[in-house]
């Protein structure tokens, strides 16, 4: 069963050494939001993408998110967010980019997907290279 703890080794074991490859984490990252998490009650996952200085320098992040309220004893304790983030340099038409699209905002993950699939946001860099990938969590 995939926890909150081990849910980022596990996504990183699925994608393997093509973590450059956006297609592949794509439909990966998509299979991995359809399998259930121990201890989540909703599906909460986004989209979002945008040149911003988070690290000092402008970059396009363009970013798979599954986020998980975490609740101890019934208790909320916390909510982590798991990363798929892909870094580029910002060219002129990147800049034009931004949004951020949460699926609870849909019917169904189907839905989102297929949204999500749909959007310049999406299409413009899934077809580029990245400088740089990460799949990382962090608490929010």
């Amino acid at each position: 069963m995939i926890t909150v703890k081990n849910a980022e080794s596990y996504l990183k074991d699925k994608i393997g050494n093509d973590s450059d490859d956006i297609k592949k984490a794509w439909e990966t990252f998509k299979d991995f939001c359809k399998e259930p998490v121990e201890g989540e009650e909703d599906k909460e996952i986004l989209f979002q993408c945008g040149v911003y200085d988070f690290t000092g320098e402008e970059l396009f992040h363009f970013d798979f998110v599954r986020q998980f309220t975490v609740y101890e004893e019934d208790e909320y304790s916390n909510t982590k967010q798991l990363h798929c983030e892909f870094l580029f340099k910002p060219t002129v038409e990147l800049r034009k980019l931004e949004v951020s699209e949460w699926s609870m905002d849909y019917d169904d993950l189907y839905d989102f997907f297929n949204h999500i699939e749909s959007l310049q946001e999406f299409k413009i860099p899934f077809n580029l290279s990245p400088i740089k990938s990460e799949i990382y969590q962090e608490e929010i």
